[in-house]
């Protein structure tokens, strides 16, 4: 691996604090699935409109997401599969975690 420069290490911190919120988690689960209008997150995600604008606008400057409007609605898609790769290992690594958890936990009261 490369020595990162400055700023790509921030645009990679960037990225992660966008991911560092379970709102925006779930919210970008559901725009993986295919591109949604902001008012379909809403509804999926069971938020405010303007809790839900604020996470959207979050991720659009990571550049997770892109928008697009089609007359009064916006729409939002993933722009970059690479994010789906690194949920997958994120869920992977919480597995992990969780069931050498369990295990500990059994050994202790076996």
């Amino acid at each position: 691996m490369s020595i990162l420069t400055p700023d790509q290490l921030e645009a990679i911190a960037a990225r992660f604090r966008a991911l560092g919120d379970p709102c925006r988690l779930r919210i970008l689960s559901y725009v993986m699935q295919g591109e949604r209008s902001v008012s379909e997150v809403i509804e999926e995600v069971g938020s405010s409109q303007s809790n839900v604008s604020r996470h959207l606008q979050a991720l659009y400057s990571a550049g997770m997401v892109e928008r697009r409007r089609d007359g009064n609605s916006i729409y939002y898609s993933v722009t970059d599969p690479m994010i789906l790769e690194l949920c997958k290992l994120m869920c992977k690594c919480a597995e992990r975690d969780a069931k050498q958890a369990y295990k500990k936990l059994s050994g202790r009261t076996a």
